[in-house]
């Protein structure tokens, strides 16, 4: 009787020391840093001490999971900037991928490529062609007209308001014929730039498909 009264009273100063949770294994604690910086251990966390991070261990002292520090504004920017970039950078990659496999379905080599290009370029010298002749006519015709203005007021006559309003649609149309013209100019070396962009890039897969290829003959 004495000795179970003695087991009894053990239990009891065991329990009022470290309490029931830590005698049956199942308390966590926490070790966070104080206003100090002291790494201190307890079994409850200060609200205070919750922004810098914590860790929590089981009741043998092993760390089961770190609670990292809270972020501050200017971090929470960073981060957020730093995730649209890597954002940005993954749609340019996939986006790039599309325009290669476009590119390597369209055309089969560089030969043809440089056959594409020259039938587009053609076309647009052609169109090119005919905005020169149709500068010329209207250049041409606006002389005719201001030629025959300056006959009419030299032989002391009045230019009529047809002739003069005749003029001017001519320059007008002459000034949109000219913006076209220059137009299809910048076309043509958008054109020629962009073509040459897929050579290069065909090649640069090319050889990115070759050295594969090198690499799996000689493994």
């Amino acid at each position: 009787m004495t000795k179970t009264l003695s087991s009894l009273s053990y239990l009891v100063f065991v329990l009022a020391c470290f309490g029931t949770k830590d005698v049956v294994g199942a308390n966590e604690l926490y070790r966070y840093k104080d206003a100090a910086g002291i790494p201190v251990i307890n079994d409850r966390l200060p609200p205070e001490a919750v922004p810098s991070g914590y860790e929590i261990l089981n009741e043998e002292g092993v760390v089961i999971r770190v609670v990292p520090p809270q972020l501050t504004e200017e971090e929470l920017a960073l981060q957020s900037a730093q995730e649209k970039e890597a954002q940005a950078e993954r749609e340019a990659a996939a986006a790039q991928k599309a325009r290669d496999e476009l590119l390597l379905m369209r055309y089969s080599s560089v030969a043809d490529i440089e056959a594409a290009r020259d039938r587009a370029l053609q076309s647009i010298r052609i169109r090119v062609s005919i905005l020169r002749s149709n500068v010329r006519s209207a250049v041409q015709l606006i002389e005719n007209y201001q030629t025959q203005a300056a006959n009419i007021e030299r032989s002391g006559g009045k230019v009529d308001g047809v002739t003069a309003e005749a003029i001017e649609v001519a320059r007008r149309r002459l000034a949109s014929t000219q913006r076209a013209l220059a137009e299809r100019e910048v076309e043509i070396d958008k054109v020629t730039a962009e073509y040459q962009a897929d050579v290069d890039r065909f090649r640069h897969l090319e050889d990115q498909v070759e050295m594969r290829r090198t690499l799996s003959t000689q493994d």
